[in-house]
Order: C-alpha cells, then sequence, then structure tokens
C-alpha cells in the first residue's frame, strides 16, 4: 500500500478524499504542532519516508525553507494556499493584515496557537503577535455550525472581525490527484 505522509492539519481531510476516491492508500500523520518548530519538519518527514513506502507529501513549504522540496510534495507556502490559492491572494490584496483559519486551526486553535504560544499564561503577548492584522478569514473547507463556532471564538480571542470563504477541498484533491497520478494508488473515481 502507497503512503502520504501528511501534516496533522491536513491528514483528515486526505484520508476523507482518499476514502471518497477510493484510493488504496494509507496516511500518516506528522504532528501540525511542529507548525511552531518548521526547523523540525524536514527530519519528521524523512524519518516516515524512511519507514514507509511514501508516495507524496502532504505539506506545503510551511516555513521549512525550501527543506521539503525534495519530496513530491504539495504545491504552495502553507495550507492555505492548497485549499484556496487565488482566494488567499485576493484577500492578502485586499486586506494585507489578514490571519487565516483553515477548519483545523479554527477547531484546535485554542491549543495549536494559543496555548502553544503562550497567550494563556502570558496574554499580554496578544499584542506583541498579532498587533499587524485586521481580520481573521475563516477558508471553511466544511462550513459546519462547530466549526464557525470555533472560527468566531478564535477571532474572538483575537479581538478581530471575521470573515468567512467557503472554499471546499478541491484544491487539495487536485493537489493530491496531481502528485497520485502516476502510481497506482490512484484510479479514476467520480467524485
Amino acid at each position: 500500500m502507497k503512503t502520504v505522509v501528511a501534516c496533522g492539519a491536513l491528514a483528515l481531510d486526505v484520508r476523507r478524499i482518499a476514502e471518497r476516491r477510493r484510493w488504496d492508500l494509507k496516511v500518516v500523520p506528522v504532528s501540525a504542532l511542529l507548525h511552531n518548530h518548521p526547523d523540525r519538519i524536514d527530519a519528521a518527514v524523512a524519518a516516515l519516508s524512511a519507514a514507509h513506502d511514501v508516495v507524496a507529501v502532504a505539506y506545503g513549504d510551511c516555513g521549512t525553507g525550501a527543506a521539503l522540496d525534495g519530496f513530491p510534495r504539495l504545491e504552495g507556502e502553507h495550507c492555505y494556499d492548497v485549499f484556496a490559492r487565488a482566494e488567499v491572494r485576493a484577500a492578502l490584496e485586499e486586506e494585507p493584515g489578514t490571519y487565516f483559519l483553515t477548519d483545523f486551526l479554527a477547531r484546535t486553535f485554542e491549543h495549536t496557537v494559543w496555548r502553544e504560544l503562550g497567550l494563556d499564561r502570558y496574554p499580554e503577548l496578544r499584542e506583541d503577535y498579532f498587533r499587524h492584522y485586521r481580520r481573521v478569514m475563516w477558508l471553511a473547507q466544511r462550513p459546519m455550525p462547530a466549526t464557525r463556532d470555533a472560527a468566531a471564538r478564535a477571532a474572538e480571542r483575537l479581538e478581530l472581525p471575521l470573515v468567512v470563504r467557503e472554499v471546499g477541498v478541491d484544491g487539495l484533491e487536485r493537489q493530491l490527484e496531481r502528485l497520485l497520478r502516476p502510481t497506482a494508488a490512484v484510479t479514476p473515481e467520480a467524485h
């Protein structure tokens, strides 16, 4: 069975796409908390790649400084580009101070951002970390009420207005298909 090493922030979506498309694929996640230590991502991916028959890496660059470019990986700087490259570019052109949330980041904001950055212990750092942001944009893959509420709570924590863009997972799916097409893991399947 072919394996995709996936960022923990993308692993659930990669798995859902693979199941829906009936791709014979194993998804091995890497902790999403490594985004707070991008210098460690390439070693984690390399270790998993050595242990599995890896055909693709479901990561953008994610602050690694091109360290993942030796692997067949998703295009883009980060998962925001993977899900919605055009929407992200347009949002930043409209308001450069846009803080993006994906479904994963909205759901896990309290842990992956607030606590990991120490804001639960030092709330005064919020201004240092986020002073240049003017809004939060949730790039909704699946706009469910619970995730919408989580995105609203994250925006409230940051004391910023929330904007919602429904983007789905088509961008991720197209990139996965491009990466996996040469392998036997992908069979043509209608959506």
